[in-house]
Parts: structure tokens; sequence; C-alpha cells
């Protein structure tokens, strides 16, 4: 993957007693966190998370980390540290403990619980470690200590990694709600003794870097909730993230207020809200949830649906339903709210899906027109504060697309962190904390790594280039049958076309230029099947530039008789 550094090499050896942080995701992304520390031999890895493709990955299940850098380290590596438990930074656990098993996970007790189901799937027993916050646990070099963070799940930790060469504090994903749900704040205390104590590199969450003021607490979109709940008229259908437990707490009191009962749809919702309430996070009313099953007996306005798909994913519950596609026919009077901010990228799947469900007779809430969501993440006036209470020497602006990084960056020069010691770095950039100052050294290899079916890694950008050309320009196959000897054509050519509006025949025009091309080749001592399919391949796509303004693939081929 590109980074603004092009110009960069391999960076040397790490000096003795510096530390090494290198994103392997995240940087230039919102998803596939993952982050490498490295001190004194050691590696310490903060989150290993995935990427969910959009439009420009055709058939792409999954983007995981690029886990070249760290491929002949594996043994080097101390602990995977899991901040909390959402897909961008827990889902490519699976995939780097096939590479070495007993890599231990080190989290808290939600956190481990959504990973060891996760992993319970890929046959694989992890060697876990849970944490809490104000706990401190030794990982080989680097010494951690666990903050309490507020996020949009319970549980969420930061981490302060202390070593010999300097402090670092990594928030993971956090915002400073002062009335959260479960009662538990950002320790706020925490941050300002670790800034007190001092902080060489302070990672910061950059996603709402560019909104101004405060994120809204999660209490007042309550309201907003009961009032969808008051109105609807038949069914309600909520969507949102399969781990977004708060969310879920919401409608379930909403739901026993208005005295419907509730449904969860999706292995992954009732797997992951099963195991927060087996630990207590999520407190279920009693009589309120009900098999899916059993909606049959229930009258439509006592029913509600909780989802998945709320990112318009096409094989999400929702986006099925969407299309017909699923056992639950939405239709007219029924109410879908979708409670959950867009991810960036997925505007055109989520708009496709509301209008499909609105197509369908469905009145759709969502938050551009009403406040159902609040994001898990803290804007500019929150940041200001921590970067205010932490008084870093350095700041390297984590988990956000350039755009994020980049305001998160002023916000620390606002707060009087010198413009020299704020790093913006992308994928696969080197950065090293030597004697108390943070400095891009260099980048290493950092590609998208592609979850295809069952093959990990193998797919690649020329193989999506083919799958996006298919899509988009269609095929033409073209066959020859050529004399072994002269080379002549003796039977063709025969074209057979895909993917365009025009008939057929609309080839006929290029079949003597394409005679006339082989034959001209030919003529000229070119005998090799594979140059006389380069020769289609020119005469061909030319024609149908010019002609039909289309870049189709084109599939040649020569056969010798």
């Amino acid at each position: 993957m590109s980074h603004p550094h092009p110009e960069l090499e391999l960076p040397g050896p790490l000096k003795d007693g510096g530390v090494r942080v290198v994103a392997l995701g995240g940087l230039g992304e919102v998803g596939r966190n993952m982050t490498v520390i490295e001190h004194r031999g050691q590696l310490l890895v903060i989150d290993c998370g995935v990427l969910f493709p959009d439009d420009h990955h055709p058939g792409i299940d999954l983007i995981l980390p690029d886990f070249e850098y760290i491929k002949d380290r594996l043994d080097d590596i101390q602990a995977i540290v899991l901040t909390h438990g959402h897909e961008d930074h827990i889902g490519a656990v699976p995939y780097l403990l096939r590479l070495r098993k007993d890599i231990p996970l080190v989290g808290s007790t939600l956190t481990l619980a959504l990973i060891e189901a996760k992993l319970k799937e890929h046959r694989i027993t992890p060697y876990t470690l849970g944490v809490k916050e104000g706990d401190r646990e030794r990982l080989g070099h680097f010494d951690c200590e666990f903050v309490a963070v507020n996020h949009s799940i319970p549980d969420a930790l930061a981490v302060a990694v202390r070593t010999s060469g300097g402090t670092l504090l990594h928030t993971g994903d956090f915002k400073m709600d002062q009335l959260p749900l479960d009662n538990r704040l950002t320790d706020l205390r925490a941050f300002a003794r670790l800034g007190e104590e001092g902080v060489d590199l302070f990672l910061t969450d950059s996603t709402n870097a560019e909104v101004p003021g405060f994120t809204t607490p999660e209490r007042e979109i309550s309201p907003a909730i009961d009032k969808v709940f008051r109105h609807a008229e038949r069914r309600i259908i909520v969507a949102c993230f399969s781990s977004h437990v708060h969310r879920v707490q919401q409608v379930l009191d909403a739901a026993e207020k208005a005295g419907r009962k509730v449904a969860m749809v999706g292995r992954s919702m009732v797997r992951n809200m099963g195991i927060a309430a087996d630990l207590g996070y999520l407190h279920v009313p009693p009589g309120v949830l009900v098999d899916v099953k059993k909606l049959d007996n229930l009258r439509d306005d006592q029913v509600v649906l909780i989802c998945t798909g709320s990112q318009g994913e096409p094989m999400a519950a929702l986006s099925r339903m969407a299309n017909r596609d699923h056992r639950i026919d939405v239709g007219e009077g029924d109410t879908v709210l979708m409670a959950s901010s867009l991810i960036p990228g997925n505007e055109n799947a989520v708009y496709r899906v509301i209008n499909g469900l609105m197509r369908l007779g469905a009145t759709v809430v969502h938050k551009g027109n009403a406040k159902v969501h609040v994001s898990g993440h803290a804007s500019a006036g929150e940041l200001l504060y921590c970067y205010n209470i932490v008084k870093p020497r350095n700041v390297m602006p984590v988990h956000g697309e350039w755009r994020h990084l980049v305001a998160n960056a002023d916000l620390a020069v606002a707060t009087g962190v010198p413009r020299e010691n704020v790093v913006v770095a992308e994928d696969g950039v080197v950065v090293d904390l030597v004697d108390g100052r943070a400095r891009i050294t260099g980048a290493v290899p950092c590609g998208y790594v592609y979850v295809d079916g069952s093959s990990v890694g193998e797919a690649d950008e020329a193989l999506l280039k083919d799958r996006r050309i298919l899509r988009d320009e269609g095929f033409i196959s073209v066959i020859v049958v050529v004399d072994s000897m002269t080379g002549k054509v003796i039977a063709g050519p025969e074209i057979t076309a895909r993917g365009f509006v025009e008939d057929e025949v609309v080839f006929d025009d290029v079949m003597p230029q394409l005679v006339k091309a082989l034959d001209e080749a030919t003529a000229g001592g070119i005998t090799d099947t594979y140059q006389l399919q380069q020769v289609i391949r020119r005469s061909v796509g030319g024609w149908v530039g010019r002609k039909i303004r289309r870049r189709p693939m084109i599939i040649p081929m020569v056969v010798e008789a």
C-alpha cells in the first residue's frame, strides 16, 4: 500500500534502547488496526483487526493486515494486546494465530470472550490473560498498564506501555462520554497521572478529529429510540453492529416500555449478545427476548427484530430483506431503525439498502433524519482535553483516514506539541522513538492481504483488476484456428461477447481487420501462438475502444490444426 513517503527505504537496525513503532494497518483507513512495538529484540502487538471490502474489492470477504514484516519474528512476539472487541481490532487474530498458535492474547473479559468464540470457529484454543483497568502486567520487556476508556462497546481499554526507551500511551478507540450507559468513564485521572510521569509517544484515536466539539452522550439518544417505538405501527427492525452492546441494551429497554418482544436475527448477533448477557454486560428484561421462530405467534405491533447490516453489507440480514432474499418480508407499515453511523466508503451501499426498504413500503429511521446514533469516538474538543491532560512529548495519530490523521495532528500542535514532534504516518512507515524524539526512519512493505473464500493472501491487485474489468467492461473471447505449418487462418475468427448492450453482429465489422492483421503477422514470420494471441488482443481491443468505447477483457485462443 502506498504511503506519503515513497522515497523511504527499509529502516536500519533499531538503536540500542530505542522503541520502534510500525502500524501494519489502521493508518490511512478506518479498520484493519494493528500496531507492532519493538524494544530490545522483542515485539508487542496492539490489536489485530480486519478491514471490510468495498466496491473496489469484488469477491473479497475480508482484508487483513500484512504480517510479512513479523513473519520471521513470530517467536519474538510477547503478546497481542486487544483494546476492545470490535472486528476492526480483533477480526484478524485467527489468521495471525495460524502462524503461531501460542501467542498470548491479553484483554478485558468481554473482549477475550468475543475472540475466544471467534477462534472456536477456526478450531484454535488460545492462551489468554484477562486484565481490567488498573492492572499492570509485565510482558517481556514491556510493562503494560491498562486504563478504562469509554467506547461503543463495553470493557474497552487504553494501554500504557513502559519500556527502558520511553513510555507509550495507546488510547485504542475511545470517547469521553460523561453519562455512559454502563457508568464506566474514560479514566482521565489515570491519563493525567501518566502525563505527570511522562508520556514520550501518545498514539491517539483520530476517527472524529475533524468533528468540532464533543461527542453526544449515549443517553441522549434513548428518547429518540423511544419515540420510534411509540409511533411504529407494525414491526420494528433494528440494524446495528453485532457487537454494539449499548445500542442493543437501549433497544431492549425501549421494547420493554412499549410492551414488545425482541428476537435477534443472525448468527453473529445471537452469539455476541449471548456472550454479553452471560457475562453481565447486557441486562435482558424478563420475558422480552424470544426465539425468532416464535414470532409467527405474535401480532406485528408486538415484534422487534435486531439484526446486522447497518453498513449495507450484501450478505447481512438487512440487505437481504431489502432484496427480498430473507425469510422476513419487510412491507408496508414496518419501521426500520438503522442505529449506527456510516463507515467511510459504505455510503452507497447503505443508501441502496435504505432505498430498497422504502420501496417495499417501510419507514426507515437513520442518523440522517433522527438522533438514533452517536459515535463511539472522541471529537476534537475531547482530543484537545486529552492533549492538555497528558502533555505528551511526541504524538502519533492512529485509527483513521489521512484527513483524520492530519486533523488530529493539527489539534496536537494547537495544544503546544511542537510540529516536528508530531508524526503523521501511514501503514508500513517505521517510527523510532530514540532519546525522547519520535522520527520516521524508513518503511517496510505493507500491502492489503485479501481473504477470498478459503484462500488467504493469494488474491492480488491483478486479480481484482481483472474482476473489476469483467464487472464494469465485460469480456470478449476470440477463437481462431490456424494452419500449424503456414500460420494461415483456416477457421474463424469466432467472437463471443458478454456484458455488452450491442448485438454480437456488431463484431462482424472487425472480422476482416482481424484476419488481415493475422495474415500480416504470419507473413512477417510470426507463427508462435502466444504472439498471435497478442495480435488478436491488440486488434480487437483497439477496434472496441474506438467503436464501442469500452475496454473489456479480451481472451484470445489460437488453435493449431
